[in-house]
């Protein structure tokens, strides 16, 4: 196994406490709109692009006029009416400051919008710390396609071997793996250690991980200083 030089996080679910708070902008967005959709229903795909979940869901697709309308009002309830109860996940900030401190170069890959990335980075502690961010806007197809992945390692310049996932759903090791990497996955997104199969190691949440970095698959780092 080579040494991981680098780590790809998933941001819903891995870093910030969000996944509920997604499903239920979806189930609020389908209902204002005329449509009926379960909560548990909703809820198992997040983690999966927005415009995978809807025709899922619906049957509608992501590109018609009334794809757009849904997908446009479920982004508006999610930041205005439950963006401001989001909080990190336990231990974010400090594992991905004690990653840097290792030397370890660390991108995120996310299926949300840019603005609504920006705004979880900050809730999670990543700002200054995270080196590049992918998003919607990056790629054609969203998870559990491997295109956000893919374009998080291509700004990272690492060989796929040198870099590890870290996420919470079977998206995230699904799109990791058809781009070549290893996922390490968290608890944290709700998911049982069942649909986590295909991980190299499963953690309760970042701070779980944080306190057993030295004997998970992270352990040793890059060995070298961090980048400026």
């Amino acid at each position: 196994m080579a040494a991981i030089r680098g780590v790809i996080f998933d941001v819903d679910g891995t870093l910030v406490d969000s996944n509920d708070a997604h499903a239920r902008s979806w189930v609020d967005a389908l209902k204002e709109l005329g449509h009926d959709a379960r909560f548990d229903e909703v809820r198992r795909l997040i983690g999966m692009g927005g415009d995978k979940l809807l025709p899922e869901v619906t049957g509608i697709s992501s590109d018609s006029p009334e794809g757009k309308r849904i997908t446009e009002r479920v982004s508006e309830i999610f930041m205005k009416q439950y963006l401001p109860e989001i909080r990190a996940l336990p231990g974010a900030k400090e594992l991905l400051e004690a990653l840097r401190r290792r030397g370890i170069r660390i991108a995120v890959a996310s299926s949300a919008r840019q603005e609504k990335l920006r705004k979880l980075l900050e809730i999670a502690g990543g700002d200054g710390v995270v080196e590049s961010a992918t998003s919607a806007s990056d790629a054609e197809q969203s998870k559990p396609d491997p295109d956000i992945v893919q374009a998080a390692l291509d700004k990272l310049g690492l060989a796929a071997d040198e870099v590890v996932m870290i996420g919470d759903t079977p998206y995230d090791i699904e799109a990791a793996g058809r781009a070549g990497l290893r996922t390490i996955a968290v608890r944290s997104g709700g998911w049982p250690d069942s649909g986590l199969a295909g991980a190299l190691a499963i953690y309760d949440d970042p701070a779980d991980l944080l306190a057993r970095l030295d004997t998970s698959p992270l352990a040793g780092g890059a060995g070298d200083s961090p980048p400026p």
